[in-house]
């Protein structure tokens, strides 16, 4: 479907209709126009208080009917800086949750002050800012590389940073961790959820609160809690202006910003929850429910936003754009994307309107599009199955990866053998094929071992469980299969023995992860082993336990450098980093002609794939040059733990093989050693050795 087919289809849906055009408030030089969406409606008022008692209502203004289910009202109340609120009456019945006295968040509203625990008031913006010139740096996709972190946890602890600026939009464009991000070489600083975000009550019972963020309070509200003191006394025109003040620096630093956004449900829960916003406005539009009114939970959270309907789908569609446009947002990570996928009968359909939308809008044309591949409903597992102008987390790449450094090897320790070859880990290394089709390429996949959410990169390796005890669940949440490895002693350990296998895994995972073709995504601190103590669902802990320490041991500065040494390698080498599939009967492009031999430097044989007793492979790629010089690589990849010689394959035309990398060196070497084809090269047990093919 052309972009144009696929707009023509979103506007007679109505998704695109005039009719939702300009919702929300619009300031003009007399006050300012206020237009809410409530279809199921008897009435809607505008409610302003006084700019300093958030209890005083100053006025209490009916909006009007305009089509199409909105209501809109102009009045000299709407003013920048004004505290407002709506109100909705509609009839009762199965579904329907109106009730007139409820004051309710107005969705559009890009301010938020708080009058108590679950009491909100919306700010009418102005929202003006100078740039100064700065454009968005558009990176590439086939240079993209992803550092996931949470925006407090990122700066809290930095001793660089003022104290002031800790945990806060401006702590994170602080000169001293823009020079983190570039001297370790990625490109898009992708941060979890910075909507405005409420903390359930069963967490606040505890003595917790939501630290992640996913539990969306609106959608067009930068948290406040993470600006300032000083911009936050100032309120929320000073807290947005920090934000974008954030997004100039690291844009003018070369750093692209992803968000992170939840719009599959929200923070007003399941029924007899929260009632804050939309469940007050249009309950029976806005979440997805049975005839009955009982919800229908896709998401695992007790509600979802059901995009099959006009209003709710707009919403989405006109958040994203307001983030893309006046906040000059680089690209978004849609949190269970499939929920947004999922049409009027609840079964997800790529072709949604939604999803459709997003991908074909010109206001949203330069932004990179990331699907969460999945959520909790039926049908819910979706990876591969999103369009062609998406990218998608890849969670089968995950799985193989760390099945063939950690679980496989755990289970060769006790079977004497791994449990199967080294053919889907290949697979996974030149781009998931089996997974993107030809039409999307390998940069569809955006690769990744670790997230925010599971087993850091040291913790992957140093625990065989989750130890979730302090989440208040019983160690009952998060994942119980984790594919991890303590290499024979569970967490903390003085047997340097363990911790230097520990240490060379955490190197053969990060090496796989950043030479594979791709799109690699880092999760904050594995560059340098941050550990959660074995906690692989730390959503709740606003503390130490999740916040980046940046006092490393001299075997954490090591592990830094070797990211630093392998994202130059990526950036260095085209041929690490194909746009497309290469194909056997044409020239294809910014495609990688991949070439596999075995450790005696023969082609590889369809028993070698597939033996678990041979877990051995030569991987060359060479580019095929449309913007950069040609380039090729070798890659050997050994997955027993047992050493092995290998003899470097003799390829017509190559005179040598110049040494770049290897996961067995504690620190990166700086010497650049040549080899000659047929030289032998021992191995290591679990390794990986990489060179550069002239």
């Amino acid at each position: 479907m052309s972009p144009t087919d696929s707009l023509a289809k979103a506007t007679s849906s109505g998704l695109l209709s005039a009719d939702l055009d300009g919702l929300g408030v619009t300031l003009t030089s007399d006050g300012g126009t206020l237009r809410v969406w409530s279809g199921g409606a008897d009435a809607v008022e505008l409610v302003v208080f006084d700019d300093t008692d958030l209890d005083w209502i100053v006025d209490a203004v009916p909006l009007a009917p305009a089509g199409g289910g909105v209501w809109e009202v102009s009045t000299p109340r709407l003013r920048a800086g004004v505290r407002y609120t709506i109100r909705v009456a509609g009839p009762q019945g199965a579904g329907n949750t109106f009730n007139p006295g409820t004051l309710l968040v107005e969705p559009y509203s890009k301010g938020l002050v708080s009058g108590g625990f679950g009491d909100w008031r919306s700010v009418a913006i102005d929202g003006s800012f100078d740039w100064g010139g700065v454009a968005k740096p558009l990176v590439p996709l086939d240079r993209t590389v992803i550092y996931e972190g949470h925006l407090k946890g990122l700066s809290k602890r930095h001793p660089l940073v003022p104290p002031a600026l800790h945990g806060t939009y401006a702590g994170l464009a602080h000169p001293a961790m823009i020079e983190h991000f570039l001297s370790l070489g990625v490109t898009s600083i992708e941060l979890l959820p910075v909507h405005a975000f409420a903390t359930e009550p069963r967490l606040l019972q505890h003595g917790l609160s939501n630290y992640w963020g996913y539990n969306s309070l609106n959608f067009f509200t930068p948290h406040a809690a993470y600006a300032t003191e000083a911009n936050r006394a100032q309120g929320p025109e000073a807290i947005l202006r920090e934000f974008k003040g954030m997004v100039k620096l690291l844009h003018e630093a070369g750093l692209e910003v992803i968000l992170d956004v939840v719009y599959n449900h929200t923070a007003e829960e399941a029924i007899g929850g929260p009632r804050t916003s939309l469940r007050g406005i249009d309950n029976r539009a806005y979440y997805r429910q049975t005839a009955e009114g009982a919800y229908i939970d896709v998401t695992g959270c007790g509600n979802s936003v059901n995009t099959s309907t006009d209003a709710a789908a707009r919403l989405v569609l006109d958040s994203l754009r307001y983030w893309a446009n006046d906040v000059q947002i680089d690209g978004f990570r849609f949190d269970l994307a499939v929920t947004l996928g999922r049409d009027a009968s609840h079964a997800y359909t790529p072709d949604h309107p939604l999803l459709r939308a997003i991908a074909d809008d010109p206001l949203l044309s330069d932004v990179k599009r990331i699907a969460e591949p999945w959520d909790v409903g039926m049908g819910g597992w979706q990876t591969g199955n999103f369009g062609d102008d998406w990218l998608e987390w890849n969670d089968r790449y995950r799985d193989r990866v760390r099945n063939f450094w950690l679980s496989d090897v755990d289970y060769a320790r006790r079977a004497s053998s791994a449990p199967v070859g080294i053919g889907g880990f290949a697979t996974r290394l030149a781009g998931s094929s089996n997974t993107f089709s030809a039409e999307r390429g390998p940069l569809a996949s955006i690769n990744f071992v670790t997230a925010h959410d599971g087993f850091t990169l040291r913790d992957l390796v140093s625990y065989d469980v989750k130890h979730n005890m302090g989440n208040g669940e019983q160690n009952r949440d998060g994942a119980d299969t984790n594919r991890s490895f303590n290499h024979g002693a569970e967490g903390p350990t003085e047997d340097e023995g363990i911790l230097s296998t520990r240490r060379r895994a955490m190197r053969n995972l990060l090496g796989t992860l950043l030479l594979s073709a791709g799109i690699p995504m880092i999760t904050a601190g594995d560059e340098f082993g941050r550990t959660q103590r074995g906690n692989n669902n730390a959503y709740c802990h606003d503390s130490p336990l999740t916040w980046l320490s940046w006092d490393h041991a001299p075997w954490q500065r090591d592990l830094f450098e070797h990211v630093q040494r392998l994202l130059t390698l990526r950036r260095d080498n085209p041929a690490l980093r194909p746009t497309w599939f290469a194909r056997l009967d044409q020239r294809t492009p910014s495609a990688s002609v991949m070439e596999w031999y075995d450790e005696h430097g023969e082609t590889m044989s369809s028993d070698r794939w597939t033996n678990p007793a041979h877990r051995t492979l030569q991987y060359v790629a060479s580019s095929t040059p449309e913007n950069e010089d040609f380039n090729r690589i070798l890659l050997i990849v050994h997955g027993n733990e047992r050493g092995i010689d290998v003899t470097l394959p003799d390829i017509e035309g190559v005179e040598r093989y110049v040494s770049l990398w290897s996961s067995d060196d504690e620190r990166p070497a700086a010497d650049e050693r040549a080899l000659l084809p047929g030289d032998v090269v021992a191995v290591p047990g679990t390794s990986m050795r990489l060179f550069r093919v002239e």
